[in-house]
């Protein structure tokens, strides 16, 4: 059996290695049109930006070591150009030297990843200070430039991954930046009521963020000397960066008649098999699904490419491993920010046709006595199953267990009660003795029953819409007086039992506090009063401050 990858990045030597290991039969040959292979692309920012000393960290194995180690033949700088797949063929150029062969093959792998996208107007012209970051001969390029060119003023296109941590390391090498969003919000795939804090804290570390905008003319013949954005904002750059995001590269799929998906890369089964006998698909050009709702999905990460490749690898030599699906989780850092997500958005959730119960939890990621810094947690649980749906947090420490602890309960199909009943680790330099995890099972799971929660987006929305509303804020008369929601009433919880009569038990009531503690208590002494329908603010008045900040600034704009 002789098995042929195009591809030599995170899935394809994945797949090669996991093919190897299962049988020495199986004669594997890789190619690439690039010079490096099994590198990491994630890794590039840190490099450019000085935390990873030697590019050469970036690759550590090349093609002489995947021979010796696992008899695997990959070829560099090789292009394929055609295939035939009926007499199971294909078309080999040696970019060096500039000759074709033609090989075959029993079992074809295509592992040929995604290509960065050029927006338009930087698409008309080849631009020398204009780069994107896609594989190593990039970062190659920008280093030299860099050398030679001691660029002072960088302009990011796009706010995805790849585009806040080329922020954070060009700000960190003393350039001064500018980004530039086409969505109104950085991260697009999260909830805006959470990138907003995102947002604030790139601003705050001296980035110029400019969202809902794009760029629409460029100056200068060789070099982008000045560019003019759809609104008139003018700047001049030395260097441009590139990250509008990427689409994978379905070329030679379509050519041989590959299906492709609903979202444009290659449709697979689980054992990563296209449609065509003989023939897979793995890493960035394959599709995946969703844990939560079984529906295609695309979400490129080298950690799914590499278990893309391992389980293909598998089945071509006769294992039976197959692909689970993935929840979309992902994290990042932006300066002192640590941001994650894993499974559903709000936005995602309700499109999805969820009725969802969403939960703001801010507390300490590890007791404040020894340096606890503030964790905010927004967790969704549907309202019909109990089920969580998905969570995003943001934090100076403490994000990645969080969510990673997250991400297992829903591929578990954990219920909003059971994360309070997990067994985690406890020690005051490492969390709370109620985890903010606990913790947010434990008040989503009052939500669902006795204690619901009211977003500040619901309840300004109900505000505007002219409900009458009894929203009562049970914090200190000093913190009521310096901000407080709109036609709150103050009652501190202290009061709250004997100033009850002051209320009307058949409104619907609001009870708030600082971050929302106190205002679970509050709700259970109205409900425990009488009260008909008692909600509390969820993330109270901190987080409703935050949600007022962000809708002026998007109206404003």
């Amino acid at each position: 059996m002789k098995i042929i990858v195009i591809g030599s990045v995170a899935a394809g030597t994945s797949l090669a290695a996991k093919a190897r290991r299962n049988t020495e039969d199986a004669e594997i040959v890789v190619y690439d049109q690039g010079k490096d292979i099994s590198y990491s692309v994630c890794g590039i920012p840190y490099q450019l930006g000085g935390e990873v000393e030697n590019i050469d960290e970036l690759t550590p194995r090349d093609a002489a070591w995947f021979k010796k180690r696992y008899e695997i033949d990959i070829f560099t700088e090789h292009k394929v150009s055609k295939i035939n797949h009926e007499k199971k063929t294909l078309e080999v150029q040696d970019l060096i030297s500039g000759k074709t062969k033609e090989d075959y093959y029993d079992i074809l792998v295509l592992a040929t990843g995604a290509a960065p996208l050029t927006p338009s107007p930087f698409d008309q012209k080849q631009y020398d200070n204009v780069f994107q970051i896609r594989n190593i001969q990039d970062a190659r390029d920008i280093e030299t430039f860099s050398a030679m060119n001691q660029p002072k003023k960088a302009l990011v296109i796009g706010a995805g991954f790849i585009g806040l941590e080329m922020t954070e390391q060009l700000v960190r090498k003393g350039l001064e930046v500018t980004v530039v969003q086409l969505e109104d919000q950085v991260m697009p795939p999260m909830d805006p009521d959470m990138t907003f804090r995102v947002e604030e804290h790139m601003r705050e570390k001296g980035v110029n963020l400019i969202l809902s905008d794009t760029v629409k003319t460029i100056d200068g013949e060789t070099s982008v000397e000045k560019v003019t954005t759809t609104k008139g904002v003018t700047i001049e750059p030395d260097i441009v960066i590139l990250s509008a995001g990427i689409r994978p590269n379905t070329e030679l799929a379509k050519e041989i008649g590959v299906e492709i998906g609903e979202s444009r890369a290659i449709a697979v089964n689980k054992n990563m098999q296209t449609n065509l006998p003989d023939v897979y698909a793995v890493g960035d050009v394959a599709e995946s699904f969703s844990v939560i709702t079984g529906k295609p999905i695309y979400r490129p990460l080298g950690s799914t490419a590499n278990k893309m490749g391992r389980i293909a690898g598998d089945v071509i030599t006769g294992g039976n491993l197959e692909h689970r699906g993935v929840l979309g989780t992902g994290i990042f850092r932006i300066f002192d920010l640590h941001v994650g997500q894993t499974g559903l958005t709000e936005k995602e959730a309700k499109a999805e046709g969820y009725e969802v119960e969403v939960l703001y939890n801010i507390k300490p990621d590890h007791a404040e006595y020894l340096g606890g810094k503030e964790l905010i947690i927004k967790a969704l649980a549907d309202k019909k199953t109990s089920r969580i749906l998905g969570a995003q947090v943001i934090g100076r420490g403490g994000v990645d267990k969080r969510i990673d602890v997250m991400a297992t309960a829903i591929t578990f199909k954990a219920k909003a009660e059971d994360l309070f009943h997990l067994d985690l680790a406890y020690a005051p330099p490492f969390a709370t003795t109620k985890d903010p995890v606990l913790y947010t099972g434990m008040a989503l799971d009052n939500a669902l029953n006795r204690n619901p929660l009211m977003t500040p987006a619901d309840l300004v929305h109900r505000q505007n819409s002219g409900e009458l509303l009894q929203i009562v804020d049970t914090r200190s008369k000093k913190d009521f007086e310096k901000a407080h929601v709109k036609g709150a009433v103050h009652i501190p919880l202290a009061e709250l039992r004997e100033r009850s009569q002051e209320l009307d038990k058949s409104l619907v009531t609001i009870t708030y506090c600082n971050k929302g503690v106190t205002g679970n208590a509050a709700q259970n002494v109205l409900l425990n009063h009488g009260f008909e329908k008692v909600y509390n603010l969820s993330g109270g008045n901190k987080n409703y401050q935050s949600y007022l900040k962000m809708m002026r600034l998007k109206n404003k704009h």
